[in-house]
């Protein structure tokens, strides 16, 4: 792999979780962004309540995160050999961090409906 296009990537992605799991995250990815541009647009203006909620559930998205991608890839943590895997764990963790905050955020929003009705 002498270049690294996305193409190579998401060949890449598609070996390690198979096409079909592969593509369905990625839906699922611009389903939730979808749905939390709506819940910014409607609401006009972020939750605090709801931000703050949702941040205190990162740890579960980057525990559940590094999980699954252990799970998918048959790896246990004595598999991490060098200093990139561990990079490449923190920046999974990260991501699975970041996308359960979003998801806890929306799924909030949804189910509360927008803040001038609560009153």
């Amino acid at each position: 792999m002498e270049e690294m296009t996305l193409g190579t990537l998401i060949a890449v992605f598609e070996e390690m979780f198979g096409r079909g799991l592969f593509w369905t995250m990625v839906g699922v990815a611009v389903v939730i962004t979808l749905a939390y541009l709506y819940v910014l647009v409607r609401d006009r203006a972020m939750s605090m309540r709801k931000f703050l909620l949702a941040q205190l559930s990162m740890p579960v998205g980057a525990v559940a995160a590094v999980a699954f991608v252990m799970w998918m890839t048959n790896s246990s943590f004595a598999n991490i050999g060098g200093p990139i895997d561990w990079i490449v764990l923190l920046g999974v963790a990260v991501l699975g961090a970041v996308g359960f905050a979003i998801l806890v955020y929306v799924v909030q929003s949804l189910l509360r409906g927008r803040p001038d009705e609560a009153a």
